[in-house]
């Protein structure tokens, strides 16, 4: 993996480590996946899953805190097992 894919990579864990504590509150839980391709995979876990407001934190929280701080992302995804 090249140093700038790392750096990037650090810096959205970095973002998704100061949004975990508002998702533990609401029982909730993020981990981060992968980087591929400027897309961030993340799985939710707790009661993210199956909750109906998961599209709008995922979309108008989750992706929007990380692509304001890292512009270069271009969309965040949940992987759904």
């Amino acid at each position: 993996m090249d140093k700038n894919r790392k750096n990037l990579e650090t810096r959205v864990i970095e973002v998704i480590d100061k949004l975990r504590p508002f998702l533990i509150s609401d029982g909730g839980n993020i981990e981060f996946v992968k980087l591929e391709d400027n897309i961030v995979y993340v799985k939710m876990m707790g009661h993210c899953v199956g909750c109906p407001m998961l599209d709008t934190t995922l979309k108008e929280g989750i992706e929007i805190a990380i692509t304001s701080e890292i512009p270069e992302i271009i969309e965040v995804r949940n992987i759904e097992e």
